[in-house]
């Protein structure tokens, strides 16, 4: 055996262990009663170890420095996974095997202490989380010496590698400059003009129309499942898609659009090219990626004009009581733009504001310039400055509102802004590569854009830098012109 098949071995070896990671964590979330918590957490952190373990094992650095290849794609994956180890030892196990148990920890307090409102509950777990995300920050920025410049910069690369906070920055600021201009168009132009989607609809019947909704977006049921949780999110293997959403019973639409979200996340996973399953190459190249195609979904497909105009019948059929909304009525109803607390629920318009302010929080408190106690009162300030809201003494609505930081997830938040700009790009040359795309949807036909993603974004996984895969599916790097354009035409209605 050749040292290139014993390095493919050793990281599909790393690959089960991920998959049985996965599903623990899956059912945690999902269906794990609460007496189970201790358990889980103690077996999570026993395999998160043995995991570590075997990227930092001294065989599989000798490996990788004895192995090269002329091949690019081969050569490619050599980096990739030599990638993966740095990132690796970089971190000792022992810390790990503390995050991962106080990750669990502040998970589950946060459960019940969001919902009393018990910022200082948490905080008792959430300052441990904190404070080993520093070391986890400071151990990996004095491994890579001066690739991150600043401690959050090394987190940040864990979910936007090859995103990094100057151009996230610059990006943001633009949004920050001229989001607010749109909001108040939309307010001046439309208040107190778009009605909400209120009513009384059953669980039951709502679980039967998210999955039609998924049927239509190409998700099979014989490879995955949709599942109730707390917040919704995406997960599995291939072959095994675990989505998740959440239900009002006196809302349909939230849980749709959560459900077209996730649905576009699973899409990108079961798109992942077989023949590098298990390796690193193989795996989704960023978050910034992976949202774009949630938010692909979510907002340019399923939200488009003409796809609620195919979609609404199906609405009807399944919610009778819905019948008294039309197609123009729910897509107008669909583009109210309204400042609120919650992310989650939070407009298209609003919602990077939202993020904006997250990103410069979790920039601070990594870089040690603030305090875990202190997050209340900034998030209060930035609420009212950005959004008009106070949440002051308002924690359920505020600060403890994310799964995100519980588990030292720190770098994560500006992925889902950053996806809506790369989603409105794809998108915008989606259109331009389809220019009878409306007639399509309109007939709910979706298997062309799904396509075209497997072409340019799916089968790409991790061959190429994030940036080298938008230049070539768009023909530039993440630029916002795209997504402030798209919000301008969908939420003025001029």
């Amino acid at each position: 055996m050749n040292h290139l098949d014993t390095l493919n071995k050793h990281f599909q070896k790393i690959a089960q262990i991920d998959h049985a990671i996965t599903f623990l964590q899956w059912d945690q979330l999902v269906m794990m009663p609460p007496g189970g918590s201790r358990g889980r957490a103690q077996s999570i952190a026993e395999l998160t170890t043995m995991r570590h373990e075997l990227l930092c094992t001294p065989l599989l650095g000798e490996l990788l420095a004895e192995t090269e290849s002329d091949e690019p794609l081969l050569q490619r994956s050599l980096t990739e996974m030599e990638r993966e180890r740095r990132q690796a030892v970089s971190v000792p196990a022992e810390l790990v095997r503390a995050q991962s148990l106080a990750g669990s920890a502040c998970e589950q307090g946060w459960r019940v202490q969001r919902r009393e409102n018990d910022w200082q509950g948490f905080l008792e777990n959430f300052n441990e989380v904190v404070a080993l995300a520093r070391q986890e920050a400071q151990a990996r920025q004095s491994q890579a010496l001066d690739e991150y410049p600043t401690p959050y910069d090394a987190l940040l690369d864990l979910y936007c590698r090859g995103d990094d906070s100057t151009r996230i920055q610059q990006i943001f600021t633009r949004l920050k400059t001229e989001i607010p201009n749109i909001i108040g168009e939309v307010l001046e132009k439309h208040a107190d003009q778009r009605a909400h989607l209120l009513g009384s609809f059953t669980i039951d019947d709502q679980k039967r129309l998210n999955a039609r909704l998924m049927e239509i977006l190409g998700f099979d049921f014989e490879r995955g499942r949709l599942d109730v949780s707390l917040h919704p999110f995406s997960t599995g293997a291939r072959g095994d898609q675990r989505i998740t959403t959440r239900f009002r019973e006196t809302d349909f639409f939230e849980a749709l659009l959560a459900t077209a979200h996730e649905t576009g996340h699973a899409s990108y996973e079961n798109g992942l090219p077989e023949r590098w399953d298990g390796l690193p190459i193989g795996s989704a190249r960023n978050m910034c990626l992976h949202e774009s195609q949630s938010l692909l979904f979510e907002k340019q497909l399923f939200l488009a004009p003409s796809f609620l105009a195919y979609f609404t019948p199906i609405i009807h059929e399944h919610l009778p009581q819905a019948r008294q909304w039309s197609a123009e009525q729910i897509c107008f109803a669909a583009a109210r733009v309204e400042p609120s607390y919650i992310r989650v629920e939070a407009d298209e318009v609003t919602y990077p504001l939202h993020i904006i302010l997250r990103f410069e929080i979790e920039k601070e408190l990594i870089n040690g310039t603030l305090r875990p106690e202190d997050i209340p009162e900034i998030w209060d300030a930035k609420m009212q400055e950005y959004l008009g809201l106070s949440t002051k003494d308002n924690y359920t609505d505020g600060c403890l509102q994310d799964i995100h930081w519980t588990d030292g997830s720190f770098g994560y938040f500006p992925s889902y802004t950053m996806g809506a700009v790369n989603a409105a790009q794809l998108f915008a040359a989606i259109t331009r590569d389809f220019p009878d795309w409306q007639a399509s949807l309109r007939q709910g036909q979706t298997t062309f854009i799904r396509d075209w993603l497997g072409r340019n974004i799916w089968n790409k996984a991790s061959s190429l830098d994030s940036q080298e895969i938008l230049i070539q599916a768009t023909g530039e790097e993440s630029n916002p012109d795209s997504f402030l354009s798209h919000l301008r035409r969908r939420y003025t209605l001029d």
